[in-house]
């Protein structure tokens, strides 16, 4: 990923922060058929230091499991907020004119050698505790034993569990760093005034610097 200086994100804690609040990565593995794309909820745990795991699952009939390279590391993806920038916010618009749109984002690209874990043993406690994670903020959080023994056992058989060990945690976080305090500021009131929730994001994370 290409990579100027001042939007550098190099702390795992950051990382980590944003993996656990977009958890859906885009994760992508050399296999047979050339480069394959998957979209999967993935659970970021910090240890071993200092990148941590990623863990997740596919389904047992994707072919990812199968045939991806085990020599080839594979490339999770987690996408934070976004927002387009327009020129117009910056002051110097009306001075020079010398101004140009663009993108604000941050994102976490993640590497590692993916292991397969065909296994219920396995699957199980992952299942529990991804399920315990993205329930917790409901009032009355369903969990697995909710469903009858059978079915889980079911479901679980459909499914394969897949863990990368994070050898390479990568940061992004392009947020106004290399524009003038007026345009950031600029920016960040042009941005909430927009009403929406991930403009809001965004502009707080461009007040932050």
């Amino acid at each position: 990923m290409y990579m100027p200086k001042h939007f550098d994100e190099p702390r795992p804690e950051a990382m980590h922060a944003l993996m656990r609040e977009r958890p859906l990565a885009t994760l992508v593995a050399l296999t047979t058929r050339g480069l394959e794309a998957n979209h999967i909820p993935l659970l970021v745990d910090p240890e071993p230091g200092p990148f941590g795991t990623l863990r997740g699952h596919v389904a047992r009939g994707n072919p990812l499991w199968r045939d991806f390279n085990a020599g080839i590391e594979a490339l999770a993806v987690f996408t934070g907020p976004d927002a387009y920038i327009t020129p117009s916010w910056y002051p110097g618009k009306k001075v020079d004119g010398k101004v140009v749109p663009t993108w604000n984002y941050a994102t976490v690209h993640a590497k590692g050698k993916l292991i397969v874990h065909d296994d219920p043993a396995w699957l199980r406690p992952h299942l529990e505790q991804l399920v315990a994670t993205h329930e917790a903020s409901f009032p009355k959080p369903w969990k697995v034993s909710d469903a009858p023994d059978d079915y889980v056992a079911k479901m679980i058989g459909a499914v394969v569990g897949i863990e990368i060990p994070i050898h390479s945690l990568v940061g992004k976080w392009k947020m106004s760093q290399n524009r003038a305090e007026a345009d950031r500021a600029s920016v960040v009131q042009g941005l909430r005034a927009l009403g929406d929730e991930m403009s809001g994001e965004v502009a707080t994370l461009v007040a932050k610097g």
